[in-house]
């Protein structure tokens, strides 16, 4: 019997490590459309419902059409992302949801002025039966 056990907390282990896989293979699809201004991939990787609440927005976007209008209007004043890089990567499964935190270190455009930002976020991502999509997102500067 107890060897039975060890394969079942095995089989479990394995069985979490491929999960976890799965949800780091679409933080770092996620990441990568953000990083190259891939509007539609980008997006593509939210649930419709999902929220978002951001340190640089006044009040939390409550739909990913909410945020993909805020996206449309910075873009239009020329905003651009240059770089993104994911760090610190942890991932926290709960049965079909898994939370994703991570240090990001992003570099954009305003129109001709470019910035870079030191932040740390988390991303909720929820299966859906067939894979991984962002369900909320949370944005905060990092401390110095």
């Amino acid at each position: 019997m107890p060897h039975r056990q060890n394969h079942n907390n095995e089989t479990a282990m394995t069985s979490t490590a491929h999960l976890k896989e799965h949800v780091q293979q679409a933080a770092n699809d996620l990441v990568a459309a953000f990083a190259s201004n891939d509007t539609d991939a980008y997006f593509a990787a939210f649930s419709e419902d999902a929220t978002f609440v951001f340190y640089t927005l006044p009040a939390p976007l409550l739909s990913r059409a909410a945020y993909r209008e805020v996206w449309a209007g910075w873009q239009a004043d020329g905003f651009a992302v240059l770089d993104c890089q994911s760090s610190n990567a942890h991932i926290n499964l709960q049965g079909d949801v898994a939370i994703f935190m991570h240090d990001v270190s992003t570099r954009v455009r305003f129109g001709t002025e470019e910035n870079q930002f030191q932040e740390q976020e988390t991303i909720v991502f929820r299966y859906d039966g067939t894979r991984w999509l962002a369900c909320h997102e949370h944005l905060a500067a990092r401390p110095e």
